[in-house]
């Protein structure tokens, strides 16, 4: 079918070598500065804010699901590093797909990947823009509008439940003591105080929007200038984390390590969605494979370096923040400030930290800023987009058009949504990239034309392992979680609960059918093993985000039919 054409490997090459001629990406990176690049965009807000809610569902069992993530995280880094090294173009799991699964897939996963890095960025932009003005505010006497700190729509639904406290009787300075309600406060002000034009009131998150502008420009100016903002910032960040482990251990009481799971493996798991957006971002390296100077040695080198050295350093931090206070205190927006301002000789320590995370949060902007212009590149030579966004810069050697249309792209929703509905929607879009990148590793392995690459991912026969795991999981269920097995598949009180269960449905579901292909096929356990994992933790994000995603897959699957599969240059070719 014209819809599951393929793009040949030799073919990508070869038509990479054409662009070349006409237009390259400049070729300024090694194996160093893509390690950077990787930690840049892993350690931003997992490390300086959704930690603390990890570890207060978690307690210092936090760590295993660090751990956990970072092994599921592993096995599709892999799966790219394999691919990556094959492949070595622009395009990451989008040219993957094209390769693996044909053109209609690997539309889908790049329209899934514009939730990764540009929906995404939205979240960093929000929370570079909270850490900033508290910095502001807590280091000098200005203080920031705060109709110039928050969405229109966030401030509007506060202004509304707050009037509506007001009106039954409840004193203002009542809302603000009560720590449920007290969060409403900044949105009723900014609504209150807006200036008007008209009877709109101008309200939008103006540091998140200047942060978006200036990261926009470095980009645009050229890839050498990003990588130096990137280690400069890497290097800033990583003193920062390594003064906080050593400087804290010297605080830690292990009596606070007991109980170690205080909420059980539930309230561990709990955290899944908060700590693998700690490690999303890794897979951005793979968009930069045009401007390596070697990337079928270097690519798979910073993919896997940048997740071992960051695992480390979360696990580290883990283990000392929950050391230093009860981990039901940690449910705050700033963790690391918080557990040194406890500690009075070290509030100082307090300052650094918040200006670490500005920095740390900027780096993070940074690199998936590349990222996403370099996937639009790639579909745009393929014709599935307009020309314009392969569009290179003739002296700045950048997509230069890709580039300008995602900083708007990001720029708007910071005027209309808030964080933590674009960031469940950011870590859908991300795993089911994953997904697909591991199960293109094994539909790659299964044919016997495919070229071989210069990194391959250790061969270990998954056979007889994965029916045993599957089945083995379903015997311990079965024996030790009798109540799981009773709430999701025989319980059914209402279809709303229904809803909730149908991803936990699909997971199983998936689970079987990978086990007999498994055994079938003899697939290679590790791409396999990361296939399962991170199905399992898009299993784990709710049925509203898996409805979210299904909506902008239907979008995107609409401007595929209108536009791309018409404008499909292998269509072209084919015809």
């Amino acid at each position: 079918m014209s819809l599951f054409r393929k793009k040949s490997i030799d073919t990508i090459l070869k038509n990479a070598e054409a662009e070349s001629h006409h237009g390259s990406l400049a070729k300024h990176l090694g194996v160093r500065d893509l390690t950077a690049f990787g930690i840049a965009a892993i350690i931003g807000a997992g490390i300086f804010s959704t930690i603390g809610k990890a570890s207060a569902d978690g307690g210092p069992g936090v760590i295993l699901l660090f751990i956990f993530t970072a092994v599921a995280c592993s096995f599709a880094a892999f799966a790219y590093a394999e691919f990556a090294s094959l492949i070595p173009v622009s395009g990451s799991a989008y040219t993957y797909s094209y390769v693996a699964f044909g053109e209609l897939f690997a539309w889908i996963i790049g329209w899934a990947l514009i939730m990764e890095y540009a929906i995404g960025n939205v979240t960093v932009a929000i929370s570079w823009s909270d850490y900033f003005t508290s910095l502001i505010q807590n280091s000098s006497s200005y203080r920031v509008n705060e109709w110039l700190c928050l969405d229109y729509f966030t401030a509007k639904q506060n202004y509304g439940t707050v009037m509506g406290m007001l009106a039954a009787g409840v004193p203002l300075d009542e809302i603000k003591a009560n720590g449920q309600t007290a969060g409403l406060v900044e949105g009723f002000i900014a609504y209150g105080s807006a200036p008007k034009i008209g009877d709109f009131r101008i309200i939008f998150d103006g540091p998140a929007l200047l942060i978006n502008v200036i990261i926009t420009m470095l980009v645009y100016r050229g890839i050498k200038e990003s990588r130096n903002a990137s280690n400069t910032m890497v290097v800033i960040k990583i003193i920062v984390v390594l003064l906080v482990i050593f400087v804290g251990a010297f605080f830690v009481n292990t009596s606070n390590w007991n109980p170690f799971l205080p909420n059980g493996i539930g309230g561990l798991l709990s955290g899944i969605s908060a700590v693998f957006f700690a490690y999303i971002g890794f897979d951005a390296i793979s968009t930069t494979a045009e401007e390596c100077r070697n990337p079928q040695r270097d690519l798979p080198r910073g993919i896997l370096y940048s997740i071992i050295i960051c695992t480390i350093l979360y696990v580290a931090i883990a283990l000392v923040i929950t050391g230093m206070v009860s981990y039901n205190e940690l449910n705050v927006g700033d963790p690391l400030a918080y557990v040194f301002e406890k500690v009075q000789s070290l509030s100082w320590l307090s300052g650094v930290i918040a200006v670490s995370a500005v920095v740390a949060m900027a780096s993070v902007m940074l690199v998936f800023q590349l990222g996403q212009p370099r996937i639009w590149m790639s579909m745009s030579r393929d014709g599935l987009l307009p020309p314009a966004f392969a569009k290179i810069h003739p002296k700045f050697k950048t997509p230069s058009f890709s580039t300008i249309f995602t900083g708007f792209l990001v720029a708007v929703p910071i005027f209309l949504v808030d964080i933590n509905m674009v960031t469940d929607i950011c870590s859908a879009g991300t795993l089911f990239a994953f997904c697909l990148v591991c199960a293109g590793v094994l539909k790659l392995r299964m044919d016997p034309s495919a070229p071989p690459s210069k990194f391959k991912t250790p061969y270990v026969n998954s056979k007889f392992i994965i029916p045993a795991l599957f089945i083995l999981t379903i015997v311990l269920l079965c024996v030790y979680n009798m109540s799981w097995i009773d709430y999701y598949f025989l319980k059914f009180e209402s279809f709303n609960a229904f809803l909730t269960k149908i991803p936990i449905y699909f997971f199983f579901i998936g689970f079987a059918i990978i086990a007999v292909l498994a055994f079938k096929y003899n697939f290679s356990l590790i791409p396999t093993l990361g296939l399962l994992s991170c199905f399992y933790m898009l299993s784990q994000l709710g049925y509203k985000n898996w409805l979210y995603f299904t909506i902008w897959l239907i979008i995107g699957l609409i401007i595929y039919f209108v536009y791309g599969r018409s404008h499909s240059k292998l269509a072209k070719q084919k015809n």
